[in-house]
């Protein structure tokens, strides 16, 4: 999304960069405080929450205000950008990802939050379970660390020789479930693995390189990096010939092998029909967490030709999207 496309979506919102936005509305309009992690280039999200409330009736600037934040890749940015909104007392926030859904948490328990595109929030000992998440808090995971496995699974089907697998995840507590997952998985498929940290560009290079052995080894990418580092991340699995499978679909379509994971941007329009409901008076408590509606399997084939691949019938049949 371009600077021009960002700023007609947020209508009436005044901009400022980078990656701060403060909604210029008569005070007496009900509030959302919006903070997130993705910076304007991927901001589909938001894209697809502004749509979600269109159809349920609110415009920003006619009857709703908006306050925006990305924090893009800064931790440090998320705990002060979460403390701004709070300030503000919006009627409703909402968290793009699991690292603001965690700041805007540990700022507030009294104001409604609803997450978007949170990686396993109970898994990840955010809320005790998703039927009931309990207190201020209710929204749309993308992925449930109880089909983490599949990406072992495909990996294996992939390339069968494999039996060291690098897995590059947040750095912090986000998607702990997964992680926990995939050890648990690990032993079935006969596979050994290894954490990689995602803090920065240099820490991804230096980790995977590090790592690389042989031809027996593998790569699960389940954070949700930026552009760049997606670029690069990729660019460093074909280098070093690793079959990698992605937990989101964008990485396929910048060149990456396969991916298993959701669409990113419906968990915003499903939360922003949350917000609606919160903003007529409904309590989050009362609000079970929404899982992921489809899971789908997109693969690269010309990724699949550099890297030599004989692709598997099975692995084929079972992919929703195939990229020439």
């Amino acid at each position: 999304m371009r600077r021009r496309e960002f700023v007609t979506l947020l209508g009436g919102a005044t901009v400022a960069w980078p990656f701060v936005a403060h909604a210029q509305q008569r005070p007496s309009l009900p509030r959302i405080g919006f903070l997130t992690g993705l910076p304007v280039e991927d901001a589909e999200g938001l894209a697809a929450f502004m749509r979600g409330l269109t159809e349920a009736g609110w415009t920003v600037g006619r009857n709703l205000a908006l306050d925006y934040r990305a924090a893009g890749r800064d931790p440090d940015r998320y705990g002060q950008y979460a403390a701004e909104l709070v300030a503000l007392a919006p009627d409703v926030l909402v968290a793009g990802g699991t690292p603001a859904f965690a700041a805007l948490q540990q700022a507030t328990r009294r104001l409604p939050i609803v997450f978007a595109n949170a990686t396993d929030p109970a898994g990840g000992g955010y809320l005790a379970r998703l039927a009931r998440p309990g207190r201020n808090t209710t929204g749309v995971v993308n992925f449930e660390s109880r089909f983490t496995w599949k990406l072992l699974e495909l990996l294996k089907q992939l390339a069968p020789q494999v039996t060291r697998v690098a897995i590059l995840k947040s750095d912090s507590s986000t998607g702990s479930g997964q992680m926990g997952a995939l050890e648990a998985a690990a032993p079935r498929f006969g596979v050994a693995l290894t954490a990689l940290g995602d803090h920065d560009a240099g820490e991804i290079e230096r980790g995977i390189a590090a790592f690389v052995h042989g031809p027996n080894d593998g790569l699960i990418v389940t954070s949700q990096l930026g552009q760049t580092e997606r670029e690069q991340t990729v660019a460093l699995a074909v280098r070093y010939r690793l079959p990698a499978v992605y937990g989101f679909r964008r990485y396929v379509a910048e060149g990456g092998l396969i991916s298993f994971g959701t669409d990113q941007a419906e968990p915003y329009r499903r939360a922003a029909g949350y917000v609606d409901r919160i903003l007529q008076g409904e309590r989050p408590i009362a609000l079970p967490v929404q899982g992921a509606a489809k899971y789908e399997t997109v693969l690269n084939l010309k990724t699949a030709r550099a890297l030599g691949l004989d692709l598997p019938a099975t692995v084929l049949a079972r992919a929703d999207e195939v990229i020439e």
